[in-house]
């Protein structure tokens, strides 16, 4: 699938837990942030312009830790959609290791009908097919 987008990420005291390392906490926050960038560079290919993405579901494996100034790669990407929900994987790799994974689960909500809204079975293809114009 082309639909892949990374983000670096500088590691700051913010980040920094009591045990020295990244906070877990602040994966999720991540998963979240670097999602919504990703829409916010795909939607406008979209029919989907004004709906947004709520998380359903989420679970994360914590493989290493990471450290004050590190630099961690965080990569998104769709999977085949399920219905009404849609799967993203959020992988966090440091010094090219996979230090944490995320398997989670969207829906689309339409903000003007104030309800979920049911996507095409297709809908990640045609984005492809564009990318690939």
């Amino acid at each position: 699938m082309n639909l892949v987008f990374e983000k670096q990420i500088q590691v700051t005291e913010e980040h920094i837990d009591q045990n020295n390392h990244v906070n877990n906490v602040q994966y999720v926050h991540w998963v979240e942030e670097v999602a919504a960038e990703h829409w916010d560079l795909l939607k406008h290919k979209t029919e989907y312009k004004n709906d947004a993405w709520m998380l359903l579901d989420h679970h994360i494996r914590y493989k290493k830790q990471v450290y004050l100034n590190d630099i961690i790669t965080a990569k998104t990407y769709p999977q085949t959609p399920e219905g009404a929900k849609q799967p993203r994987k959020v992988e966090f790799y440091c010094k090219g290791e996979l230090v944490v994974d995320s398997s989670t689960l969207w829906v689309l909500f339409d903000t003007e009908a104030k309800k979920i809204k049911r996507l095409e079975n297709n809908w990640l293809e045609e984005l492809e097919k564009q990318d690939e114009e």
